[in-house]
């Protein structure tokens, strides 16, 4: 509780000479003050806790898996391919037993006809109050399963771009994304297929990509760069904000390919 209020307000009454009477008129006032100091640093408070990062999971893990399944079924119907790409994330996710009933149950729920994906989206951008890093996160895995299915052709990449806007991803940093994606070998094989390697100046090129920096940086620009990204992309960081703990590989994988974007533009350079 509050007393700077009533303990000032009963000092000035008592000083206009009105005795105990203007003490307690004082006394009123300043606890009228307090009430409403404490209900400002209350609100204050609570906005500075953010949300409920168990709501953000839950939220973030149902709509993962329901736009999956509606992105797989925007080419007109559901391939072997696009199975296997999701059973592939599943397994990647090391999801348990009934996580994995749950998030099938998900998929089925995004790909049918009369999905709303505009309203799925909103909620989980609401639920995740704008934070930034969590809705890249869930463009992020979109983009796995697609690169997984079907490596972004036809109408899957502009329905991936439409879903990124909504949530706020820039084209830039979708582009980034994927190219993230691509050094891990996402788009280079399908589910269950082999790997093709890319070409030494598509890597390099990509990795500078990955980075957020310029070829034409100094290497202080890139250290830099580098270290910027390693923390805002750190696994427990995200985990805190609400990222499901089942995803928590996912991020994983993301620091170890900007950690080897960035091993791939040191050795370029000769840097120590």
């Amino acid at each position: 509780m509050l007393w700077t209020g009533k303990v000032v307000g009963s000092l000035l009454g008592m000083a206009t000479g009105l005795g105990a009477v203007g003490a307690a008129v004082g006394f009123v006032i300043g606890h009228g003050v307090d009430e409403r100091r404490a209900a400002s640093r209350a609100r204050r408070k609570l906005a500075e806790s953010g949300p409920d990062p168990v709501a953000i999971q839950q939220v973030f893990f149902r709509s993962t898996f329901e736009v999956m399944g509606h992105v797989a079924r925007s080419r007109g119907r559901i391939t072997e391919q696009n199975i296997a790409a999701a059973e592939e994330i599943f397994r990647q996710f090391g999801l348990d037993r009934q996580a994995m009933h749950y998030a099938i149950d998900c998929f089925r729920v995004g790909k049918q006809p009369g999905y709303n994906l505009r309203r799925a989206l909103a909620e989980l951008r609401q639920t995740c109050d704008g934070r930034r890093d969590l809705l890249r996160a869930f463009v992020e895995v979109q983009l796995r399963g697609a690169l997984l299915g079907d490596s972004l052709r036809g109408r899957t990449r502009a329905l991936l771009l439409a879903i990124a806007d909504q949530l706020g991803v820039s084209p830039l940093e979708f582009a980034r994304l994927e190219t993230l994606l691509r050094l891990q070998g996402y788009g280079q094989r399908r589910a269950g297929g082999e790997q093709r390697p890319g070409g030494r100046e598509d890597d390099l090129r990509a990795a500078y990509e990955a980075l957020e920096v310029s070829p034409a940086a100094s290497d202080a620009e890139v250290k830099q760069a580098y270290r910027r990204q390693m923390s805002q992309n750190h696994p427990d960081k995200l985990v805190a904000r609400g990222l499901p703990e089942s995803m928590l590989e996912v991020a994983k994988q993301r620091t170890q390919a900007i950690a080897q974007a960035y091993e791939r533009v040191r050795a370029s350079r000769g840097m120590r």
